[in-house]
């Protein structure tokens, strides 16, 4: 009787307190000076991660790593072309969960930002947009422009059902909601940034909404009645000074992105930051009671297709890398960095009184793993689809394709030789006759011309066009198709009657052929298998290879370049298994490189 008694008292216990816990309420306001928390000063100390960048299994050893540091918040954005891929077709399972994600912030103690948008810039393929918006006709935006309005409402609507609930005053965890990002710099349209807030609302988004610009744009992105924070400036006297100027003589002061790191991009340098200059600041800004979201606390990886790039009118094509490290304080794998340690023990000068910070989990090891056993290999040229005819080619958009590749393939008379010219390239293209390849073309390196000899007779002509990355700032985002997206020119005229094949490699690929003859220089497709008796994250090492996309039991880790300076593609631990994982590459340029095997550290400081 008495075990029965015991057993019923704990239930009871446990129950009385899942239901306080469920409805405990809390307040999140803005006072002249600071946020508050239940009528308290409350100092936002937040991090930024992405759970699109990190594999869901790791979402809570990561969030245990911001609490360690001391971050009571975490931000992140939210991907419109991630949430919904294809229009209407709304998508928030797995890695794409983000109301999992913030429940799980929740039960770790930390409190959330979200930035729904839904511009995200982020470095990630169209800064957030989904490709299909460039197929609605008169489309414009980050603008009043009907269609997109339309577009927009429709997404922030499925975004609200998911993240309304989960707000502050509906006894969430989410202190507060971005409305659009940046676009201070990129127009000063009040009327539009208006709607952008009644849409919002309309979404369910009723507690606190900020703006964020950096400081030479906050006045143009700023809207009157909305809290306005400001990106990249940490100097204390100023940021206070900027922030009250825009807000009315009034506070509180978020320094919204501060950037401990940066990022980088194919063909250049590897970035980092100095950790003991970016600690001192950081203290500089505690002390002075400001609060601020470290962009990025932890990175992670831009895996798949999802890279952006950078392009203006003073620029080339710059496209990121799929590498996210950041020079952060976490690293890509999720392990603490020497500047994690100087920011925690700044931090820990701040907390409030009586609190203390929990031990700092310990670091993942990682693993240099066997060879890579190759078993089946297959030229890309013979996995074609059934392809699509037009006279003229068709760009990834009209295709309705998202990401990938493009096969685009002609015939025409040979015995001259002549200019072939690809107008409006977007990005890299490898070029074929009659199977043998002859050159490639490379826009960030302002390439679309080459001097061709075409053998005499009836001539193949194949261009394997891949999207290296949606430009993801500036006003080049209303100029953002893929593929040929104007003409092929030889001798100065058109050449027409196209065949595209699409290769979108939305999935892993799959390898019919396990013993075959494969054409020298041609793509190639190649299958294998990596046997492991201990798991533990490893670093594929590519330097040896070209250029392509591989995956890993069925996840596309992203791209990898010999040009550099990312040489490795990080596999997590969470994706591998003891025993027999499964390897599929696309190898472009090298298609005779077969050894391939994980090392126990990553190469991002290496250009080729």
């Amino acid at each position: 009787m008495m075990k029965k008694t015991t057993i019923f008292l704990a239930l009871l216990f446990l129950g009385i307190n899942l239901i306080q816990g469920s409805s405990a309420q809390h307040t999140f306001t803005l006072g002249d000076n600071a946020f508050l928390l239940d009528g308290k000063p409350f100092q936002i100390i937040s991090g930024e991660l992405h759970y699109t960048r990190i594999p869901r299994a790791a979402w809570r050893s990561r969030m245990e790593m911001a609490k360690a540091m001391g971050l009571n918040t975490i931000s992140t954005y939210v991907f419109w072309n991630e949430q919904e891929p294809e229009p209407g077709h709304f998508d928030f399972t797995g890695n794409r969960d983000i109301a999992a994600f913030v429940r799980m912030a929740q039960q770790e103690g930390l409190w959330v930002i979200i930035r729904p948008s839904p511009y995200v810039c982020a470095e990630w393929e169209f800064g957030g947009y989904p490709y299909w918006l460039q197929n609605i006709p008169g489309l414009v935006v980050r603008s009043r422009e009907p269609h997109y309005m339309q577009a927009y409402k429709s997404y922030i609507k499925a975004v609200g059902e998911q993240l309304a609930p989960l707000q502050i005053n509906h006894g969430g965890n989410i202190l507060m909601v971005q409305v659009e990002n940046e676009y201070g710099s990129y127009s000063n349209d009040t009327t539009y940034l208006g709607m952008n807030r009644d849409l919002f609302r309309e979404a369910g988004f009723d507690g606190i909404l900020y703006t964020c610009d950096p400081a030479n744009a906050m006045q143009a992105g700023h809207l009157p009645g909305l809290l306005s924070a400001v990106n990249g400036l940490d100097d204390p006297h100023k940021a206070k000074q900027l922030i009250r100027s825009v807000n009315n003589g009034k506070g509180p002061y978020f320094i919204s992105e501060w950037y401990p790191g940066w990022f980088d991009w194919w063909g250049a340098p590897h970035h980092t930051v100095s950790a003991s200059a970016c600690a001192a600041r950081l203290n500089a800004v505690l002390a002075a009671g400001i609060s601020i979201n470290m962009y990025m606390f932890h990175g992670g990886t831009t895996r798949g297709f999802m890279n952006g790039a950078n392009y203006n009118d003073h620029l080339p094509y710059e496209p990121e890398i799929s590498s996210y490290d950041y020079d952060a304080p976490l690293d890509e794998a999720g392990n603490p960095t020497k500047k994690y340690d100087l920011f925690r023990s700044v931090i820990q000068k701040y907390l409030p009184k009586g609190e203390t910070l929990p031990p700092v989990p310990a670091s993942k090891k990682a693993i240099a793993t066997p060879w890579v056993r190759f078993t089946a290999a297959e030229d890309l040229m013979n996995a074609l689809p059934v392809p699509v005819t037009n006279r003229s080619p068709l760009t990834f958009e009209q295709l309705h394709q998202a990401y990938g590749f493009v096969l685009y393939r002609t015939t025409m008379n040979g015995g001259r030789k002549g200019m072939l010219k690809i107008d409006q390239l977007r990005d890299y293209a490898l070029l074929f006759i009659n199977g043998k390849k002859i050159g490639t073309l490379d826009r960030r390196l302002g390439q679309d011309s080459m001097e061709v000899i075409l053998p005499k007779g009836k001539v193949r002509m194949d261009i394997l066009v891949e999207n290296l990355g949606r430009i993801n700032f500036g006003p080049y985002l209303l100029h953002n198709h893929k593929g040929i997206t104007h003409q092929v020119l030889f001798q100065g005229k058109e050449l027409i009657d196209w065949k595209m094949y699409r290769l979108p490699f939305s999935s892993e690929p799959i390898i019919q052929a396990t013993r075959q003859s494969l054409a020298p220089g041609q793509p190639v497709l190649r299958e294998g298998t990596l046997m492991l008796s201990r798991i533990g994250d490893t670093y594929l090492d590519m330097q040896t290879w070209g250029k392509g996309c591989i995956w890993i039991n069925g996840h596309n880790l992203g791209r990898y370049w010999s040009v550099g300076p990312q040489q490795t593609v990080y596999v997590p631990v969470e994706w591998l298994h003891k025993g027999a994982n499964r390897i599929e590459v696309l190898e472009l340029n090298k298609p005779e490189q077969t050894r391939l095997r994980g090392v126990d550290h990553p190469i991002l400081n290496k250009l080729q």
